[in-house]
């Protein structure tokens, strides 16, 4: 009888600890983490010798909410890093209300040139599911989700000049380079279409003057998805790209130390959750950098060992590695 007691003390107290250390895990992810925002920096050596570098500022996943201060006024603070260039991979509502909070917290980008494509919540807003079914799979899409103000977004974005990109094709002269972006719908909602690209690059290639940057130097193609699946991913190395930029994954947002990202809510590989790698598809490859994104959904707001993020990615033409 007192093994018996003593035995079930030690399986309680065992619990105790566990309840209590799962609390104190929440309480720093959900209090701390989820608003610890960074400034990852990147260099990539795409450019042609002797360029000029070009900072990109890579901004995803913000899920914004009118009451997230703290949040709006860090993204406005990324002014300071003085980019050349954004690339935005979506998801920037977090709340049907968000439009005015995210003009605000973009506004000191105006007039820096960028592009953008959508994640499926620019167009509808969030809906309370299980977060725990998040960890069986890619996320469904249930609910009556309300319908966002995506033209607002998309007004408000041309009036930063930036240009849409999903499935489409955009050229840009930076800083004395030729880039060509090509880009795609939101792939977690089916709403890539991959057959457009090629006819799109076509017409973009076809439109370039011999003018619009000098002629001994060769365009780098840059890919730009919101969701890496891998069909979206194999086909921007099958059309040239040596840069890929996505969002989605959240970096897993609840990580564990030591082994990472336990989901990417896609079919990504978990090792390539965040951060930047090399995709390889048939003979070809490309860098794919993978933002862990700023926000989270206001129905899941916590993020453990995956800070939120901003990228600053520099592509120089010296020839240097990378880790």
């Amino acid at each position: 009888m007192g093994a018996s007691t003593t035995s079930g003390r030690a399986v309680g107290a065992a619990l105790g600890a566990l309840a209590a250390t799962g609390a104190a895990a929440f309480a720093w992810g959900s209090l701390v983490e989820r608003n610890s925002f960074t400034v990852r920096h990147e260099t990539l050596p795409v450019l042609d010798p002797g360029a000029s570098p070009i900072r990109m500022l890579h901004l995803s996943d913000m899920h914004m909410a009118p009451w997230q201060r703290a949040k709006q006024e860090w993204v406005r603070s990324l002014a300071r890093l003085s980019p050349d260039f954004v690339v935005s991979t979506g998801d920037c509502f977090g709340h049907v209300d968000a439009l005015e909070a995210i003009e605000y917290a973009l506004e000191p980008l105006a007039g820096i040139p960028g592009v953008f494509v959508h994640g499926s919540n620019d167009y509808f807003g969030p809906t309370l599911k299980n977060p725990l079914s998040y960890l069986g799979g890619p996320s469904g899409h249930g609910g009556q989700p309300a319908h966002l103000d995506t033209a607002g977004l998309e007004s408000f974005f041309d009036s930063l000049g930036w240009t849409d990109l999903n499935n489409a094709a955009f050229g840009a002269t930076v800083k004395g380079s030729p880039l060509e972006f090509i880009g795609t719908g939101d792939a977690h909602r089916g709403w890539d279409r991959l057959e457009l690209l090629p006819g799109a690059l076509d017409e973009l290639r076809e439109q370039a003057e011999p003018t619009d940057g000098p002629a001994d130097r060769e365009a780098v193609t840059i890919g730009v998805t919101h969701a890496p699946y891998q069909r979206v991913l194999d086909s921007f190395v099958t059309h040239g790209t040596e840069v890929i930029f996505a969002g989605h994954t959240h970096g897993g947002q609840v990580c564990v130390p030591g082994i990472g990202a336990l989901v990417t809510n896609c079919d990504l590989p978990r090792d390539k959750a965040s951060g930047l790698s090399l995709w390889r598809h048939a003979l070809g490859s490309a860098f794919l950098n993978v933002s862990a994104g700023i926000g989270t959904s206001i129905y899941a707001p916590v993020r453990f060992a995956c800070r939120p993020e901003a990228v600053l990615v520099t592509l120089t033409g010296t020839d240097i590695g990378y880790s």
